[in-house]
């Protein structure tokens, strides 16, 4: 089986040297194709994307993708966003599960974000009205809202998860999130067995700092989506052990989704974690689910015991020494 390996900006080649050392250890079936994207690809040929990595992901319909970065406020556009419309990858799904050994605020967190991945602000309408006024236009439909909608509750039938939480504001933006919010209460309704949530935006940040335990399955619109998922992170002890995958009905891209991290790039200690994670959702997807588990299993011991890992945990372990370790507990 082929699918693209993109290793991205800044410590993403390191990372995915990592996924490629653990596909050989494991003897998994699965040649990696790999093509550049990213900030700096585009420093040099002016390109978002090396020619063919769009073919090529057409092509074998699998993808995993290491930190590209995104430079604020230019014209360039994001490589994240660019392939979520190129594919239609319209579910972003972060599940955020709790590691021992990670310094935490909270134990035993177990959350799944869902998040609309093809609209709302995102969508990148915008545009100068004059010099010192611009609009940005918040698009949001029906069809992507019980797409995203009905995915989540899908999702919670699937995984046994017995709630899902729909997150909006839509006693302010009441036709854009209010449309958001319809289409979740027509989903809801095709799923008596799962309670059906709905907070607003603002006080759903509140009640996940406060109480996260109550918490199961979250659906947002791709703007608070976005933006809770990054809270949830936070929970668990930030971004280094969160996962993604952008889900589309033909292809799937599953990332991590921290920073490129240029300011340790190249110095073989980066923390593998979340890319390693995102490569187990990949194996998961593929029907390869006692790799998977595997995979995360020996990453979590080596994380608990704390003896090889790496600076951002606590450890002086090198991205290598780190790999190897995990490698030896699978």
């Amino acid at each position: 089986m082929k699918a693209v390996l993109i290793p991205g900006d800044g410590i993403g080649p390191e990372i995915a040297k990592s996924v490629e050392n653990i596909t050989e250890a494991m003897k998994l079936d699965i040649e990696w194709i790999t093509y550049q994207a990213g900030a700096e690809y585009a420093t040099t040929t002016k390109e978002v994307f090396e020619p063919g990595l769009v073919d090529a992901i057409k092509e074998y319909k699998w993808a995993l993708k290491g930190p590209t970065a995104t430079p604020i406020g230019t014209g360039f556009r994001s490589v994240n966003v660019a392939l979520r419309q190129q594919f239609a990858t319209y579910a972003n799904v972060r599940p955020i599960r709790s590691f021992k050994g990670i310094d935490s605020k909270y134990e035993n967190i177990d959350l799944v974000m869902i998040r609309e991945n093809t609209e709302d602000l995102y969508k990148g309408i915008e545009y100068m009205i004059n010099d010192n006024m611009a609009n940005g236009i918040k698009l949001i439909t029906r069809e992507a809202s019980e797409k995203i909608c009905r995915y989540a509750f899908e999702y919670a039938k699937m995984n046994n998860r017995h709630k899902v939480t729909a997150i909006h504001k839509a006693n302010i933006m009441k036709y854009t999130d209010g449309l958001f919010l319809e289409a979740f209460r027509d989903v809801a309704r095709d799923y008596p067995n799962i309670e059906a949530q709905e907070v607003i935006v603002d006080n759903m940040c509140m009640q996940l700092v406060l109480r996260p335990e109550t918490f199961d399955v979250l659906v947002a619109p791709n703007l608070y989506g976005d933006i809770v998922s990054d809270l949830c992170a936070g929970l668990i002890g930030g971004l280094g052990f969160a996962p993604s995958g952008n889900i589309g009905d033909e292809y799937r891209i599953y990332e991590a989704v921290h920073g490129s991290a240029p300011d340790i790039a190249g110095q073989n200690i980066a923390n593998p974690s979340a890319l390693l994670l995102a490569f187990a959702l990949m194996l998961e997807a593929m029907g390869k689910l006692e790799e998977a588990n595997q995979l995360r299993d020996a990453l979590a011991a080596v994380v608990e015991e704390g003896k090889i890992v790496t600076p951002d945990i606590g450890g002086t372990a090198t991205t290598t020494e780190f790999t190897q370790a995990i490698i030896e507990k699978l």
